[in-house]
């Protein structure tokens, strides 16, 4: 029976690690997956960890590893030896090698390359090292099921079966040429299902979608997407298959994007974790708070040049909060519909005039609503007439605005190349501020001064 993960499963782990109870680990653990065990890990700390690694089947521990978030594998790693590390390595798909090998000095990897027992892995993994992290071939794998073109459907089966002792997920068998050159897919059932003496380029489906190894991994998440697949093959220039990229990587590279965009969003402007140092988390967090401050301290002054009119009619004041949020709420609502539709790499430019057409007759059935409903409540509960138009008008212009910003601001930022994420959050809402508390006084000091 599996066993639950609980705050008082951990300290029954712990107190078994303090008695060296090595048979409770075990079997406590022996119906656990790997990623199960992680969670358990986090728990603890760096030694006591590496004591449940050591007991573990190296497997498992191998999966534990590639699991493991970048900080504290990194820690975690400082406590095994080249050869330990080696062992688990050795065990590993080539990518998830050279994630583990990137994190450590040159000296370990060089020395881990060294004990590693397959000449094979060692030198897929020596080849993966000169590519760049966030491209397609350092997200690939160069453990995959390829045939000749030109090969005997029993031998492709004889193949595959070899080929398939170092590969876990089959999704596709791919065709190549005598130079290496990806020409074509074939799927195991029509392999199955075709006579053993036929040859597989009168099998083969030339329908086959692969991307550049220099592509940029943004690009491979955009292709995965759009194409839905599970797998995609990597070639260099010529076209010769280098290795496949699987949905799995493509999944952790959408979340560190929707993590990186959401941080953007929330005004932090570096990755952390909860358990960074205060400095870094404070860092992080400082720049935009600053922003927030400076455009804090523009909007007192945008007051300060009405003085006169808040001293003539102080109920002005009262509605500055009700302007300042419906202009942020709006900026941040029609960016995240743009940012959305940008991440999916839709094309926007080519139908602008629509979109902002469209944006245009949204935001003003908004600003109606929401104008109509402010002079009522102002009108009924203050009893002014003038003060009521005044906040339905400035609360009409400062949604149609906001709406505009929200959305033209994160385009054109994704036109110039840089990431349309630091457009919302608090730089729209600080701009909005500042563009709301202007129309309102504005409009008051127009009105009343008629």
């Amino acid at each position: 029976m599996q066993v639950e993960i609980t705050r008082e499963y951990i300290d029954q782990v712990e107190e078994a690690l303090e008695r060296q109870d090595n048979d409770f680990i075990l079997s406590s653990m022996a119906d656990m997956y790997p990623a199960d065990i992680t969670t358990v890990l986090y728990e603890l700390d760096a030694q006591q960890s590496k004591y449940v690694m050591d007991l573990l089947p190296p497997e498992v521990g191998a999966e534990i590893l590639s699991d493991l978030d970048y900080d504290i594998r990194t820690d975690f790693l400082h406590h095994f030896t080249s050869k330990e590390i080696a062992r688990y390595v050795n065990l590993m798909d080539s990518d998830d090698a050279v994630d583990i090998l990137n994190e450590q000095s040159v000296q370990i990897r060089e020395e881990v390359i060294a004990l590693l027992d397959n000449e094979e892995k060692a030198e897929a993994i020596l080849d993966l090292l000169h590519y760049e992290e966030d491209c397609a071939g350092g997200l690939m794998a160069k453990e995959l099921i390829k045939v000749n073109l030109n090969w005997r459907v029993r031998q492709c089966i004889e193949e595959i079966r070899r080929q398939a002792e170092d590969v876990e997920k089959i999704y596709t068998v791919y065709v190549v040429d005598n130079r290496d050159i990806l020409v074509g897919r074939v799927s195991v059932k029509a392999l199955l299902l075709t006579r053993d003496d036929k040859l597989v380029k009168d099998i083969y489906s030339t329908d086959v979608i692969s991307i550049e190894s220099f592509r940029d991994e943004n690009e491979v998440v955009s292709v995965m997407q759009k194409y839905d697949l599970e797998a995609i093959p990597v070639v260099n220039i010529q076209g010769r298959l280098l290795g496949r990229i699987t949905i799995d990587d493509v999944v952790d590279v959408m979340q560190e994007q929707a993590e990186l965009s959401r941080q953007l969003m929330t005004g932090i402007t570096e990755n952390v974790e909860e358990d960074d140092s205060v400095f870094r988390i404070s860092r992080s967090r400082i720049p935009w708070l600053i922003i927030g401050m400076v455009g804090g301290l523009l909007a007192a002054q945008f007051m300060g040049m009405f003085e006169e009119d808040i001293a003539l009619l102080p109920a002005l004041a009262l509605f500055v909060p009700l302007i300042t949020a419906t202009g942020g709420n709006v900026g941040i609502q029609s960016s995240s519909i743009i940012i959305q539709t940008l991440s999916s790499n839709a094309v926007v430019f080519e139908n602008f005039a629509q979109r902002i057409l469209k944006v245009i007759l949204v935001a003003l059935l908004n600003a109606i609503i929401i104008s109509v409903l402010v002079f009522a409540f102002s009108y009924l509960f203050r009893q002014e007439f003038t003060l009521a138009l005044v906040v339905s008008v400035a609360l009409f212009s400062v949604v149609m605005l906001a709406s505009l910003m929200g959305t033209i601001t994160p385009m054109l930022l994704d036109r110039f190349g840089v990431n349309p994420a630091v457009a919302a959050g608090p730089f729209i809402t600080t701009a909005n501020d500042l563009l709301g508390l202007g129309i309102y006084f504005a409009v008051a000091h127009f009105l009343y001064n008629l």
